[in-house]
């Protein structure tokens, strides 16, 4: 069965769920260089301690439709400011490379317009260049990454959790990888059973874009494994982002609370130091 967490308005969680950021945090862009034909340079945005403090593990931080826009900086810089090293990774690098939409209904047109144009085949190409990069950058070859992502990013957290070097993904309301999967195809779903790490898939319960069919198929797909489905009780989609209405800071809070609790269990810690 799916787990149904609860989640109490607690003051204390949200507050250390929604860690400061100041000065103990470095972030800037970089642009990765395409180490095949096949891929495309990356702009992506690093957060990472600072004060030359050694990052405990790399993660990936993958986009809504809307782009690497402000709020999807902000989860890098508090991943980092929780001493991770957090690469945030844009989704359409191919149709447009530098996207940054707000959350009104005009951007959410644009983005849709990019999301049609992607297929699984690139996001695992730019993924898998992306995690190769952070794992040169962090100086170690074997030390399994993190992956978090939002919506359209949630989708792509599950299809970067195949790729060997992830150990620990966390999709959070990835509409869609019960129906298909980007370009076209069988559902992401049935990806599932080549993850070689841990992979926590997040949906609201009041969210109108994972109705309660592909809710189970996701919780049938995960069960029998490591993997868990967490359903998160007065939540929509979108409950994760401040700067959207759907935003329920309970149900936020949750969210890091497992995520965190998650990386910790599974990333260990890198004996490299930055470049």
């Amino acid at each position: 069965m799916c787990r149904v967490v609860p989640v109490a308005v607690d003051d204390a969680l949200i507050s250390a769920s929604f860690p400061p950021i100041g000065s103990a945090v470095h972030g800037a862009w970089q642009v990765l260089p395409p180490l095949s034909p096949a891929q495309v340079p990356l702009r992506a945005w690093l957060a990472s301690p600072a004060n030359g403090t050694v990052p405990r593990a790399g993660v990936l931080v993958l986009p809504e439709v809307f782009g690497v826009n402000g709020w999807v900086r902000s989860v890098a810089d508090r991943l980092a400011a929780q001493g991770y090293a957090a690469l945030a990774v844009p989704l359409f690098a191919r149709s447009a490379p530098d996207l940054e939409l707000g959350y009104d209904e005009a951007s959410l047109v644009a983005g849709r317009f990019h999301k049609e144009r992607t297929s699984t085949a690139e996001l695992l190409l730019d993924l898998g260049l992306a995690a190769d990069w952070l794992r040169h950058w962090l100086g170690t070859a074997n030390a399994p990454l993190g992956c978090v992502g939002f919506c359209f990013g949630g989708h792509g957290a599950l299809l970067a959790a195949t790729l060997p070097q992830v150990g620990a993904s966390c999709d959070f309301y990835g509409a869609g990888v019960a129906s298909g999967r980007p370009g076209g195809g069988p559902p992401s779903l049935e990806l599932v059973p080549t993850i070689p790490g841990r992979l926590l898939c997040f949906c609201g319960d009041q969210d109108e874009l994972i109705p309660a069919p592909e809710v189970l198929a996701i919780e049938r797909a995960l069960q029998g494994s490591r993997h868990r489905l967490i359903r998160v009780p007065a939540a929509g989609h979108g409950f994760m982002c401040e700067a959207r209405d759907a935003f329920r800071a309970p149900a936020a809070a949750l969210g890091w609370q497992q995520m965190l609790a998650l990386f910790a269990e599974e990333l260990g810690q890198p004996p490299g130091r930055p470049a």
